[in-house]
């Protein structure tokens, strides 16, 4: 009998992070979820590392939390990127093919890939976290999804590259390498959310996936079966709650609560009449406020998430043109009322997605606040076989140099010299 093996995905995002543990018997068969952590964010905002040193404490505590869990120590992990930063664009590259019979293999692939690489003009606080291949070019053959085997003489390939921050991905490999672990590979965040949550027939039709997180909300955009867009927002559920906060003139905690408990992005459906006692969340608390009041301020926030993203699909020419419309994921997406704000502003069908099903202990993580860690596990699982999963393409994940160097430097590092 095949021994397991075992994935392990680390979403640090700006509100919460969150460390899963899966187990895999066999290759058709459904990952086992076996360990889960969580634990507040702290030393993260807007998705970028401001407290190397918080972030690592707090990664600790989580993978640790997982490990008891499963009974399973964790060596390497696969993390998200996100940030306003993380950027996208489009490059190609021109190599001929190798063999004398001219048939397409994969090391003409590979070098097809270094030759888009050595074309990209990426400024020097910049590094390339994935390289896409959409389509290929074999002679005067266009549109080819997968070369290899054809027979040819001049090999194009035109590919989507992710990039990232330079500065953030080393201060996110140093607090990982502090937290006594290894990142085996980055992956951007709204790819690891498409990963869990979109079906192959959704990105063939026109998709795009939502992700509203803490101080963040992550986009991307799929048609016919490729990545056309992706984008990080500055602005999240979190600015929801300061809102609440300064409407009502209360304590973050306070309006948290008040946001999770009674919250709505329809004002309209609520009466004026309703009223919350603030004194139920915080004896410390007076007054009563009005619910209706509540909604209105949430409403305008979201209503303000989907116009900039909006925007972002009118950049790209797919303004209400997405048959398979909008898919809402993240713990932002929970609140009543956000779907239909959603079909409203964006003129699009949208509905709440979930993470796909794994097996295991699925109470755990079966939210849309854990789509992105179970994106990064199924990426993980994806990189250790022959084929990459998005667009049913091979995607390389990058190990940035620079990164590459810092962890060399912290190996030596171990979680328990951790204060």
């Amino acid at each position: 009998m095949a021994k397991s093996r075992y994935h392990v995905g680390l979403d640090i995002g700006s509100s919460n992070v969150r460390a899963v543990i899966a187990q895999e018997l066999a290759a058709d068969e459904l990952l086992r979820v076996v360990g889960v952590g969580m634990a507040s964010s702290v030393g993260i905002r807007r998705g970028t590392v401001v407290d190397v040193e918080a972030v690592a404490k707090t990664c600790n505590a989580v993978l640790e939390e997982a490990e008891r869990m499963s009974g399973q120590a964790v060596s390497d992990v696969t993390v998200n990127v996100t940030g306003v930063e993380l950027g996208c664009q489009r490059a190609s590259g021109v190599v001929a093919v190798g063999r004398a019979d001219g048939e397409v293999t994969e090391d003409d692939i590979s070098r097809a890939l270094e030759e888009v690489q050595a074309r990209l003009m990426l400024p020097l606080n910049r590094e390339v976290v994935h390289v896409i291949p959409m389509s290929y070019r074999l002679d005067d053959q266009k549109d080819i999804k997968d070369p290899i085997g054809m027979h040819g003489v001049r090999l194009e390939m035109s590919a989507f590259v992710v990039s990232g921050s330079t500065s953030h991905l080393k201060n996110l490999s140093r607090a990982l390498e502090q937290a006594g672990t290894h990142p085996e590979s980055f992956v951007a965040e709204p790819l690891a959310c498409a990963e869990a949550v979109l079906h192959q027939k959704q990105k063939e039709l026109g998709t795009v996936i939502i992700d509203i997180g803490g101080s963040t909300t992550s986009l991307a955009v799929f048609e016919d079966g490729d990545l056309l867009h992706l984008a990080v927002l500055p602005i999240g559920g979190g600015h929801i709650t300061n809102d609440i906060a300064i409407g009502l003139r209360t304590s973050i905690e306070v309006a948290e609560a008040v946001k999770l408990r009674y919250g709505s992005a329809l004002p309209d459906g609520i009466g004026k009449r309703e009223e919350i006692d603030l004194s139920l969340f915080d004896s410390q608390e007076e007054g009563i406020v009005s619910r209706h009041h509540v909604a209105e301020v949430i409403e305008a926030r979201l209503e303000e998430i989907f116009t900039l993203v909006n925007a972002e699909l009118k950049s790209i020419g797919r303004e209400g043109l997405l048959p398979g419309g909008a898919v809402l994921t993240g713990g932002g997406a929970l609140l009543p009322g956000t779907v239909d704000l959603a079909k409203d502003v964006l003129r699009l069908p949208s509905h709440i997605g979930y993470p796909q099903a794994l097996g295991g202990i699925l109470d755990q993580v079966d939210n849309p606040q854990f789509s992105t860690v179970i994106g990064l596990l199924l990426s993980a699982r994806a990189n250790g076989s022959e084929r990459g999963s998005f667009s049913s393409q091979r995607m390389w994940n990058h190990m940035p140099e620079g990164v590459q160097e810092v962890t060399e430097k912290m190996k030596g590092w171990c979680r328990r010299f951790l204060p």
